[in-house]
């Protein structure tokens, strides 16, 4: 895709704001209906697309596996079961689903209560054999091991093994009251924290809090008055402890006895007593590409490799989606580089033009409908909920890096027409560049040669005038 000329007079403005120079951002923003582009600016470059590189990952899973899968969790009640008394094991087989949260993990235990399932005798297993093991250590990336995103990808994955915090302030008490969800065995926290004055500023590092220690959480500092109710989500300091204390922890709860341990082991041959599905995939693309979920995607990831190649490892996976991206674009996928699922990545590749012509194929493919409505949308929720540009008329993967800022998806402009836009800055100073995304999200609306007769005609169709703004445009704004 050759270049088409210079970038927009206001991207190039913004880019000059920030210090960064032009050759270091690709763009494009192509017609729907494949016509010639309308903007091509280093297309071919190879650059790193961050989170943007889910809809690679989502896109290829609708395609391969189809927007009807689901993932089945087989559960055996491996011995005999007498008067409520399970002399065996429960064993558990994780095959990858992507959200196996604390409440669909109570939903099990409870049915198996309902099953009159009151005491096992034995152990609690955990089949991982579906995913092999992590390749790196969840700090590796960033140093910062216990950011949930950093969390390693299972083929059991509980409650993708984060915890949330949240503080309520009882200004009367002089306290913020401490809770913890999901709560875990053998783990205490503290139940409350004092209350401070002051502005709500770094609250986080102010509460003075042992996230490292997996067996006690304390608050050795104090919570701002000023911060009203606030909620911090963080990564287990133990995650191979995770699972065995929250099963014992839900279980208890239900009034369940354990007389053995929670282990990892091997499921049986013989037939499931029962076998748990997941929400269908175009649910949890939802949840990928609305909320820029790495965790999720990593399990995406490794599911691809699982479904196709026997094994949820990353090589497999890499192999998968690589096949893929050169099955369905040829000679134009040869300059990417696929390293993983989510875009957490410091090697990944992609060119502008490669996702383009991704886009492009979504629109026109059986799945069009299931991405789309898994994309953010200006303005409104997502990762884009505070946009203020092109309110409800963008439809965008948002991607950030410590040296990269990208976009990626649809527009529709002014003219009525919908457009692909897709724009990677990768310099150090990417982030401060934003404005630039911003500008061309504009320039995409309103592209040259669109006449001011065709926009006003638009307007007049969506009911609004050279008045008062219409109500609902103000409601979308706030």
């Amino acid at each position: 895709m050759p270049d088409t000329g210079a970038l927009p007079a206001a991207v190039r403005q913004a880019l000059a704001q920030a210090q960064v120079p032009e050759q270091a951002m690709a763009a494009v923003v192509l017609p729907l209906d494949g016509a010639a582009p309308l903007l091509a600016w280093s297309a071919g470059k190879a650059m790193n697309p961050a989170s943007v590189f889910k809809l690679v990952t989502t896109q290829a899973a609708l395609e391969i596996l189809g927007p009807a899968y689901v993932w089945t969790t087989p559960v055996w009640l491996h011995g005999t079961l007498a008067d409520g008394v399970l002399d065996g094991a429960l064993v558990i087989k994780g095959q990858g689903d992507p959200k196996w949260t604390v409440e669909r993990l109570w939903l099990l235990l409870r049915r198996l209560r309902q099953m009159g399932l009151a005491e096992i005798r034995g152990d609690i297993v955990i089949d991982r054999s579906a995913f092999a093991a992590p390749e790196a250590a969840p700090g590796d990336f960033d140093g910062e091991p216990l950011r949930p995103y950093n969390v390693a990808p299972d083929a059991l994955l509980l409650a993708q093994r984060s915890l949330v915090y949240s503080f309520t302030p009882l200004p009367a008490r002089g306290v913020a009251l401490v809770s913890v969800e999901p709560v875990l065995d053998g783990m205490a926290v503290d139940a409350e924290v004092p209350l401070s004055a002051g502005p709500c500023e770094d609250w986080r590092s102010a509460l003075k809090a042992t996230p490292a220690d997996p067996l006690r959480m304390r608050f050795e500092g104090s919570y701002p008055r000023a911060c009203g109710e606030q909620s911090w989500p963080l990564a287990y300091a133990d995650p191979a402890s995770f699972d065995a204390r929250l099963v014992k922890a839900l279980w208890r709860s239900l009034g369940g006895q354990l007389g053995g341990v929670v282990r990892d082991g091997a499921s049986p041959s013989t037939p499931a007593s029962l076998v748990l599905s997941s929400a269908p995939l175009p649910e949890l693309v939802r949840d990928i590409n609305k909320y820029s979920n790495n965790v999720m995607a990593q399990q995406l990831f490794l599911s691809l490799g699982l479904s196709q190649r026997g094994l949820g490892s990353s090589d497999n996976a890499r192999r998968v989606l690589a096949g893929w991206l050169h099955e369905s674009f040829g000679a134009l996928a040869d300059a990417a580089v696929v390293d993983n699922g989510s875009g957490l990545s410091r090697s990944q590749r992609l060119s502008a033009e490669l996702l383009a012509r991704l886009l492009l194929r979504a629109w026109h493919s059986a799945t069009m409908p299931e991405l789309l409505a898994s994309l953010p949308v200006a303005g409104l929720d997502g990762t884009l909920r505070r946009s203020r540009s092109s309110v409800g008329r963008a439809h965008l993967k948002t991607g950030s890096l410590r040296d990269v800022a990208a976009t990626a998806g649809y527009v529709l402009a002014a003219d009525g027409q919908r457009r692909i836009l897709v724009a990677i800055i990768q310099h150090p100073q990417a982030n401060a560049a934003r404005p630039a995304l911003e500008a061309l999200l504009q320039w995409a609306g309103n592209p040259p040669g669109q006449t001011s007769a065709a926009a006003a005609s638009t307007a007049a169709a969506s009911g609004s005038t050279s008045g008062p703004a219409n109500p609902t445009t103000r409601r979308q704004k706030r």
